[in-house]
């Protein structure tokens, strides 16, 4: 017998389904309430709201778990890489050596643009923002690919995975070098895919850019921490998109454009800005801590809190060590790096501050990590959609099996009924 919650409305009963997911998480399913009392729910922002349902990823915020297809993001960060990670993510399984090299071949076969792209860069003024830019670019390769605006079978999804994640990489390279006013770098077909975007990040005509490997490492990893994250305003945004039967290529674009956004995908950057004005103005820590709690200051702690996680962010404990490591092997004494960890051990000793739970994020040293490896502040959000792209395609083609649109419903608060005043009346 299926469990069920009970609504009184009106003076009638109404039992809704309750549904439990394979970690124990439970759901009153309300799709059928409007039918049965003409109520629907209100739930500002969706905070407590399912949307779907997903076998993609699990997160339990109050324990701080993160798990892609039920595997640990601490096991996948220490062992897989973030090609690995995007297949499993794809098609739920991990990869065998035949699969996985297949999918590199295909990703190393995909990575040139075309030249009309190429010259598409040439329409943007100088100094345009590089989301715009790659939303823009993204939407645009369906031109060049329309063999791949339906996607009929799993080859058809597959040749469209690759050429997308393939060709992000090439696209955000090429727009920053292209605001710069520098030449264009194009991929290396020997080069891996981490260390091919920092090649063509890098790379000079008179020196071509090969970088530690310890650093790929680190720029592997953190879009590994990325690729997927559940139910968030981008992935959202590519279900709702998609739910349309908009194509991949169009729904990816939406999500960059989501993720834009500087609540969402501009934390890193708030964070470093954070940083370098206490460096400039030669902040204590104590004193900003103390900034902080003084309400009437309006200043916030950046990189502490999550909406979902009221734990430490599992990433954020994988991502400083990574940070820690990288610089330590690479000999990089940087003073942003030592106020970061001076204000983390502040915050994580003073109540005001635990008692909020507001610990570390994935974006407390991110930031940091990027700007170490030389990758610009106007780049963090564009890496951040990078590393996303493997959880909005898996998410779009999970959304893809359920054939229907998404229609939220509102609750009207305007003017009502009135009759419409001539010019000279009003």
């Amino acid at each position: 017998m299926t469990d069920t919650a009970k609504l009184q409305v009106d003076g009638k009963s109404v039992e809704l389904p309750i549904i439990v997911g394979s970690e124990g998480e439970r759901a009153i399913d309300v799709s059928k309430l409007r039918a049965e009392t003409g109520y629907i729910t209100l739930d500002q922002g969706y905070g407590n709201t399912g949307s779907c349902k997903s076998d993609i990823t699990f997160i339990d915020g109050e324990k701080g778990i993160l798990r892609y297809r039920g595997y640990p993001i601490e096991e996948l960060a220490e062992k897989s890489s973030f090609i690995e990670t995007a297949y499993l993510l794809i098609w739920g399984e991990l990869p065998t050596q035949e699969q996985l090299q297949s999918f590199s071949d295909l990703l190393t076969g995909h990575q040139m643009l075309h030249e009309g792209i190429r010259r598409h860069f040439d329409f943007f003024p100088p100094k345009s923002p590089p989301m715009a830019v790659l939303s823009s670019v993204l939407n645009a390769l369906s031109c060049f690919h329309p063999q791949l605006l339906e996607i009929t079978d799993d080859n058809f999804f597959q040749e469209a995975v690759a050429r997308i994640m393939a060709k992000v990489r090439t696209i955000a390279a090429f727009s920053h070098r292209h605001a710069l006013g520098y030449n264009i770098t194009y991929p290396h077909p020997d080069k891996k895919y981490s260390a091919n975007f920092l090649h063509m990040m890098f790379s000079d005509p008179y020196n071509d850019y090969d970088p530690d490997p310890v650093i790929v490492r680190a720029l592997d990893t953190i879009l590994l921490l990325h690729a997927d994250h559940e139910q968030n305003c981008s992935t959202s945004t590519v279900r709702m998109v998609g739910s349309s039967e908009a194509n991949l290529f169009a729904s990816v674009a939406a999500g960059v454009s989501a993720l834009w956004g500087p609540l969402h995908g501009g934390a890193n950057v708030a964070v470093v800005d954070m940083l370098d004005s206490m460096l400039d103005e030669g902040l204590s820590v104590k004193d900003f801590v103390g900034q902080i709690k003084d309400k009437k200051n309006g200043i916030r702690l950046m990189g502490f809190g999550h909406r979902v996680y009221k734990n430490f962010d599992p990433r954020a404990k994988i991502i400083k060590s990574i940070c820690n490591d990288m610089l330590a092997k690479l000999s990089i004494d940087d003073p942003m790096l030592s106020m970061a960890e001076e204000l983390e051990a502040a915050a994580l000793e003073d109540d005001y501050f635990v008692s909020r739970k507001l610990y570390p994020n994935v974006d407390f040293y991110s930031g940091v990590i990027l700007r170490a490896i030389g990758i610009p502040k106007e780049m963090f959000t564009v890496m951040f959609a990078i590393g996303r792209m493997p959880g909005w395609i898996a998410q779009w083609y999970e959304e893809s099996k359920f054939t229907k649109i998404s229609r939220p419903r509102q609750v009207y608060t305007g003017a009502t009924e009135r009759g419409y005043v001539p010019m000279s009346d009003r």
